[in-house]
């Protein structure tokens, strides 16, 4: 085993390594940008290495400053994580004329697998099915349109040398085809470093099925079962499960054969991951029997590895150290067994109500679900994480905060306790896909296990209900928590006088009045919608007020004082929830559901100047890519106005109002900040 390897990458894949490194006794080098000269995993490896600037170009993506940080402290080899080096042949074989051990896959098996189209073309000659489509090299748009044509409409442009959904795109008109082409190979190229794309039958009822798949130095190779990823937004996964829904023993070993055959092909080492499309056998039963398609090797450790690590106990990077080192693979396929059902929750920062655009900002509260732990396939959740409370999310890398994982006895035990961790992990201070994620535990098509990749499309009327919480619980709640820590700095102040001094009794915030009673105004927003509120005090007890309604309020702190936890009955509710106040931003958490608000000052709201509004702001940092009109056209609501390029995707941005371009205020590569003006609007 080694004594010592650098983690070529951040976040919580670089702490997931760290973890297993630190249980075998080996010693852990961390790199770090700018950026990340605080970050946790840093401090979770027992070195660090600074190699760069804030983006990943100029600084994780630098693979020279990478192995000289390796030979400088004594590392051995090196684990690339996914995403970044981790499926550059170029890096692989540096590492190797370095004399550092690439813990990964040898240059030559990512080389072979890292093009879609050539991939493809390897696993026709072995007898894989393939989606039908172009794979080949001319990427002529002219030509592809033509492909396109004689296949027929919906066809999908992938990014040859892509993943992760990046350089993707559905096309289901012909007149579509050669924007969504340009959009592709430019998300391909500042991606990718390769614009070249292929065109595929858009398969209309898909699953995403893969197979994790793990191969030694001395040739054996195994296959550890498969995860179902076909709950995807954007061409990116959402929730990953292990085993599949539905999967029957025959084709799970049929799929598993092919993966093996797949990654003998190649001379393949380490972990990789075969990924399918499947489909159903006859449509008219699409939960019958499937048939499945190659569609792509990943060759690397998968995101959602921990699905497979909950339903078979082992630790894959474990495994990965191991046959890095030499050794041989620890199980045969006979010895492999699976145990229970496993689903991974992705948490992002992003905002799904706003086409799951990535989100900015700092973790103001980070709370996970009790009893976390590393657990491998046991009864507490698992939360993979590289974030803190107070650390922030920034523009330079992806959206991903962490990964939640549950394990149960059976499908619908893990959906039940995938929900309640859900309920507990409160995050505030940025938009999160959190309360999105508990709608699709909760959707009846997916706990039925109605499964194609889109799920969330075909859902939408569910999964973008409003929030189940009622809003005035949640206002309730917000209130409660400002007389709580209004009542706290009162205490303070209390305690920082002499106690034989006379406290002055108007000073107190406690509601008397000698007769009447008194109102507290709140002001809020909820998105787009304003909030107003009362909260009276009397005598006889609290009230809230809002619009044309009034319903008694009774209220009872759980916890400590500054906790925000209260048990309330308000009218025909009743609930516990938590609120967390950060400044301006609030949020209220309860088993129902979850509500952001945002507090407004009435005094500050008054005085305020309405000032210029209407033109289109960047709704995220980032850098604008394009203008797709000019100053002196008219534009109408809707229509594509620029193109934003922020956390490793490409976002079209479209006029908010029909309007005439009065200026176009930046320039195509300039970065811009989130509620950036970037186009002035007058009336039409």
């Amino acid at each position: 085993m080694f004594k010592k390897i650098l983690i070529a990458n951040r976040g919580e894949i670089a702490c997931r390594v760290a973890a297993t490194a630190r249980r075998l006794g080996v010693k852990t080098v961390a790199v770090y940008s700018d950026a990340d000269a605080q970050a946790r995993h840093v401090h979770a490896c027992d070195e660090s290495v600074h190699v760069g600037g804030n983006a990943p170009a100029d600084s994780y993506l630098q693979w020279q400053r990478i192995i000289d940080a390796a030979l400088a402290t004594g590392a051995q080899a090196i684990h690339p994580g996914y995403g970044f080096l981790s499926e550059n042949e170029d890096f692989a074989q540096a590492c190797a004329a370095a004399g550092l051990v690439f813990i990964g896959p040898p240059a030559s098996a990512i080389a072979a697998m890292g093009s879609k189209s050539a991939a493809k073309a390897l696993m026709e000659k072995a007898a894989v099915p393939l989606v039908p489509g172009y794979h080949g090299q001319n990427n002529d748009p002219s030509y592809l349109q033509g492909q396109a044509d004689a296949m027929g409409y919906p066809v999908l442009i992938k990014a040859s040398a892509g993943g992760g959904g990046k350089g993707m795109r559905r096309v289901d008109r012909r007149e579509d085809f050669i924007a969504a082409l340009a959009s592709c190979q430019r998300e391909a190229k500042a991606s990718f470093g390769d614009e070249h794309v292929l065109v595929e039958r858009y398969v209309t009822r898909p699953r995403h099925i893969e197979i994790q798949v793990f191969a030694d130095t001395q040739g054996h190779a195994v296959y550890l079962f498969e995860r179902d990823c076909s709950v995807q937004r954007r061409h990116q996964k959402v929730l990953e499960e292990a085993p599949a829904p539905g999967l029957s023993e025959l084709r799970r070993a049929e799929m598993g054969a092919a993966a093996v055959a797949a990654a003998k092909a190649v001379g393949y080492v380490g972990a990789g991951t075969v990924e399918f499309i499947a489909e159903p056998v006859d449509a008219a039963q699409p939960d019958g029997d499937l048939r499945f398609y190659f569609m792509e090797m990943n060759t690397r450790l998968q995101v959602e590895h921990p699905v497979t690590e909950a339903i078979t106990g082992l630790d894959l990077v474990e495994w990965q150290l191991r046959v890095a080192a030499g050794e041989p693979l620890p199980l045969k396929q006979e010895q492999l067994q699976r145990r229970g059902h496993a689903i991974e929750a992705r948490i992002c920062a992003e905002n799904p109500e706003g086409g799951f655009l990535p989100a900015t900002g700092t973790l103001q509260v980070l709370r996970w679900p009790e009893h976390v732990s590393f657990e491998r396939g046991g009864e507490r959740p698992r939360v993979d994480a590289g974030v803190r409370e107070g650390d922030a999310i920034s523009p330079h890398y992806d959206s991903m905060i962490a990964k939640l994982i549950v394990w149960g006895e059976d499908r619908a035990q893990a959906l039940a306790r995938l929900d309640a961790a859900l309920a507990q992990t409160h995050i505030v201070g940025l938009h999160t896909n959190v309360a999105f994620l508990r709608r699709v535990v909760q959707c009846p098509a997916f706990a039925t296990a109605d499964l194609d990749t889109a799920l969330i499309e075909r859902e939408r009327a569910f999964l973008f209900a409003p929030s189940g919480l009622p809003l005035p619980l949640a206002v309730a709640a917000l209130a409660l928590a400002e007389l709580q820590a209004e009542v706290q700095a009162e205490r303070q102040r209390a305690d920082a006088v002499c106690l034989s001094a006379v406290h002055d009794p108007w000073a107190s915030r406690d509601g008397w009045r000698v007769h009447g009673q008194a109102t507290r105004w709140l002001s809020f927003t909820e998105g787009e919608e304003a909030v107003e509120a009362q909260l009276r005090q009397s005598p006889t007890g609290l009230q809230l007020l809002m619009g044309h309604e009034a319903w008694p309020l009774q209220a009872q702190a759980m916890g400590d004082d500054r906790a925000g936890l209260f048990d309330i009955h308000l009218g025909p509710w009743r609930a516990t929830l938590q609120a967390h106040v950060r400044g301006d931003q609030c949020a209220v958490f309860a088993q129902a559901g979850a509500r952001v608000l945002q507090r407004v000052d009435r005094m500050a709201q008054a005085g305020a100047s309405e000032g210029h509004a209407g033109g289109l702001k960047a709704p995220m940092p980032g850098k604008v890519t394009a203008f797709l009109a000019a100053a002196g056209q008219s534009v109408t609501k809707g229509q594509a106005v620029a193109l934003m390029e922020a956390m490793k995707m490409e976002h079209t941005l479209v006029a908010p109002r029909d309007g005439v371009i009065e200026a176009l205020l930046y320039a195509p590569g300039d970065q811009v900040a989130e509620g950036a003006e970037l186009v002035k609007l007058s009336a039409a």
